[in-house]
């Protein structure tokens, strides 16, 4: 999946990350834009995603989209699924 893909929404946007994703939730790009690395997530992934990251919203709703998305990034395993962008 291309992380230009017009059918990605902006869903988070900081400095070091950025989060885009289909409306009906089967797909995200999770990008750390720092070390230029990007995570494509769909199918089952994207089911777990979409959970993991509703609850850190819940939980801390008083994080920056930053601190979310690094949670998630780090403690989420989701670093695992990036590539090199370019």
């Amino acid at each position: 999946m291309d992380q230009t893909d017009g059918t990605l929404g902006v869903l988070a946007d900081g400095p070091e990350f950025e989060l885009r994703g289909a409306a009906d939730g089967s797909a995200y790009v999770l990008r750390f834009k720092t070390d230029a690395l990007t995570a494509n997530i769909a199918g089952d992934d994207a089911e777990r995603f979409r959970e993991d990251y509703d609850t850190i919203k819940a939980q801390y709703p008083e994080w920056t989209s930053d601190q979310m998305l690094a949670q998630l990034w780090d403690q989420g395993g989701y670093s695992w699924l990036a590539s090199q962008d370019g």
